[in-house]
């Protein structure tokens, strides 16, 4: 089977490419035996690119390392639109709609010398509902207090538990991430992250994020958590202005929500790192 290993800001996935591929019937067994670093060809999950059937230039569907299927991933849907473009598939628009979990999502992808290099996405409203989130949270602000943490629920197609934290480098993410994503306040589990404020840089709030990832563990990116933090950070007064540099473990995302009504853009790199055949 050919693959594509790509990764946005070191969230890294095996990607297929489902125009030529012929997929096994069981994906979520693909996405562990693939995902495994040891066994397999390492990552952390699977993600399959191929023809829309609903109107978009393409769909994407998307698997964690523990064969779990998410709704979106910010980092892997930037490299699903470059795999398409630099496989042909996109007929020259520079700007897809992508099939996702979480709706139809439009792709501006990004060139330097020629080159896709990365993306700006329309992510879409943040889901601030506990019905959209999904959550079971008392109360309309979907804000809660877990293991000391004050927790606030986003959605972003898929779920996120915003905490602010003194240090994300420091805190104990791989104690706590797992007891959060698993809480029975969050039924459908939820990815968490641990973010804390950094100087701005050229006027820009920089905010600090580390992420436990709902199947995954710790990743060095999360590209809806990006969207997500940003969103908290603006409705828990935290920041000035409506736009922020996400700094994660494997490099920057910036994140613009204009107001409270719009949609939240996330831009950011994608790279491939190397294509092949793999013998299962």
């Amino acid at each position: 089977m050919r693959f594509t290993k790509m990764h946005g800001c070191g969230n890294d996935y095996v990607y297929l490419d489902a125009w030529t591929e012929t997929l096994p019937e069981d994906l979520p067994a693909l996405a562990m035996r693939a995902s495994d670093r040891h066994t397999g060809i390492g990552a952390d999950g699977l993600i399959v690119i191929g023809p829309g059937i609903a109107g978009g230039d393409a769909r994407m569907r998307m698997w964690n390392a523990d064969g779990s299927e998410s709704e979106m991933c910010g980092n892997g849907i930037r490299c699903a639109a470059k795999l398409a473009w630099d496989h042909g598939r996109l007929g020259g628009n520079r700007s897809p709609r992508i099939e996702t979990g979480a709706g139809l999502l439009r792709v501006d992808l990004r060139f330097a010398g020629g080159v896709c290099d990365g993306a700006s996405v329309a992510m879409g409203r943040p889901r601030l509902t506990a019905a959209a989130v999904p959550v079971a949270l008392p109360g309309p602000d979907l804000v809660t207090t877990l293991h000391g943490l004050r927790l606030r629920a986003v959605g972003m197609g898929n779920p996120h538990a915003v905490a602010v934290v003194p240090d994300p480098v420091t805190f104990p993410v791989a104690e706590i991430g797992p007891r959060i994503e698993r809480d029975a306040l969050f039924p459908r589990r939820t990815n968490v992250e641990f973010t804390a404020r950094l100087p701005d840089e050229a006027g820009v709030p920089v905010i600090r994020q580390r992420t436990w990832e709902r199947g995954s563990g710790i990743t060095l990116a999360c590209g809806t958590g990006a969207c997500a933090v940003t969103v908290a950070w603006i409705l828990d007064g935290l920041m000035p202005g409506r736009e922020a540099v996400i700094r994660l473990d494997g490099g920057d995302l910036r994140v613009a929500w204009p107001t409270d009504d719009a949609e939240v853009r996330l831009e950011g790199p994608a790279a491939t790192v190397f294509e092949g055949e793999w013998c299962q």
